[in-house]
């Protein structure tokens, strides 16, 4: 199945705060979108694994993705070495996406960078045919996205353009607010973490329409890119 954007994130909930809401335009514009999922996002403090499945399960139905794996790597000890790179080119290779969307290049958690990384080499690696790799007992082509972007997360980093995501900013905090085990709920008696507070869950929104103003619209999510953006006239521009 080829998709049109495929988007990675180290845990669970990473793709929807950092860009569900430009995942949500382009389904509705038609595009074929995925999400891969490094780590089960085991080590996070509140919920479970099975809670957290259930929610990011939610979280896909709202958006409205195509499709959504997990590659099942360790959350906080993954590496970016030979064999975790090989799992990411075999999903490059199974849905052989135009437009690669992951993790921040760097952050706070440290599997953040991590991940941004480990994708960005798995997608160049991905297009080298002499790299071989197997999809149920079948051989895979090699296939290289044209393009590798990084959404912004915890840090506030400039990014290199912004999408207009006006309209779509209440999807995006239905799709965050689909793992209600991670965010703030004043009756929940788990412990308090960093992004468990009040203050953070406002900040989605808040920085959203921040940079939407930079920009000259309502919201936007920001992305920092591997290569110099090219459109065909200045009227592209905005």
């Amino acid at each position: 199945m080829k998709l049109d954007i495929l988007a990675f994130g180290a845990h669970p909930d990473d793709v929807e705060l950092g860009c569900s809401g430009t995942i949500a335009k382009e389904v509705s514009l038609g595009k074929k979108v995925g999400i891969i999922d490094l780590t089960r996002g085991e080590l996070g403090t509140r919920g479970s694994v099975a809670i957290r499945n259930e929610e990011s399960a939610k979280a896909s139905e709202i958006l409205g993705v195509t499709v959504r794996e997990n590659l099942d790597m360790r959350d906080g000890f993954f590496v970016n070495d030979e064999a975790h790179q090989l799992k990411v080119i075999q999903a490059i290779r199974k849905y052989q996406p135009d437009v690669v969307l992951c993790n921040a290049i760097t952050d706070r958690h440290i599997d953040h960078g991590k991940g941004s990384k480990l994708v960005s080499d798995a997608c160049f690696l991905s297009g080298l045919i002499q790299i071989k790799t197997e999809l149920n007992g079948e051989a895979q082509q090699a296939w290289r996205p044209k393009v590798v972007y990084h959404y912004i997360q915890w840090q506030t980093i400039e990014p290199d353009f912004a999408v207009d995501i006006t309209g779509y900013m209440d999807k995006k905090m239905e799709s965050v607010l689909a793992y209600t085990s991670q965010f703030y709920d004043p009756k929940s008696n788990e412990p308090d973490t960093p992004i468990a507070s009040k203050n953070f869950l406002d900040s989605i929104r808040y920085r959203a329409q921040d940079l939407g103003r930079l920009v000259g619209v309502e919201y936007a999510e920001g992305f920092t890119t591997e290569r110099y953006v090219t459109v065909n006239s200045l009227g592209d521009l905005k």
